[in-house]
């Protein structure tokens, strides 16, 4: 079967679109993206109150209130927390402003959750706890940074820039209300 002219070109014209599409230079931001690695925050929740699987207290509803101030414009794509109402509540203020769904992962396995968030590749903020928080900034290239103290320190905030990268620079913040632990 021959093709016409009028349709030859057209044929050419279509396989010529679709391989214009799918040409690895029509989507630099994702490969930039992809070289520059990606930023992870990552926080232990706020302060609670106590027994098991508590709510925060009042302080701890002002510093979730802080965090979201914090990083409302961090350009975050997805908030992650472990499945405990204190880390839940922290959560809550800045996925409500930013209207995402906050995803629930397991703190059991740091190492293969680092994977999932660097395969992921979005900008994200990770809610723990004192005894998983400096162990998953570690996971995912970081530095670990001193023991979080657990009765009081409630503030320390991990910024992890270039995860998925060879070159993981971490910056460990404080944000809201200051605490007593919290001189460095």
């Amino acid at each position: 079967m021959r093709l016409g002219f009028t349709k030859t070109i057209s044929v050419l014209c279509a396989v010529f679109a679709v391989a214009m599409a799918c040409s690895p230079e029509t989507d630099t931001t994702d490969a930039e993206a992809s070289a520059e690695g990606i930023t992870v925050y990552l926080v232990r929740h706020a302060e609670r109150e106590t027994g098991d699987d508590p709510d925060l207290n009042a302080a701890g509803q002002a510093r979730a209130e802080a965090l979201a101030d914090a990083l409302e414009d961090a350009g975050l794509d997805t908030i992650w927390s472990t499945d405990y109402r204190r880390t839940r509540a922290t959560s809550a203020p800045l996925a409500q402003r930013l209207e995402v769904d906050v995803q629930i992962y397991d703190p059991s396995d740091l190492d293969a959750f680092a994977e999932t968030l660097k395969t992921a590749g979005e900008t994200a903020l990770v809610v723990g706890h004192s005894n998983t928080t400096p162990d998953l900034a570690a996971a995912l290239g970081g530095e670990a940074g001193p023991p979080i103290d657990e009765p009081t320190e409630y503030d320390r905030l991990y910024v992890l820039t270039g995860v998925g990268t060879a070159t993981v620079e971490t910056d460990i913040r404080r944000y809201g209300a200051r605490n007593d632990a919290s001189d460095g």
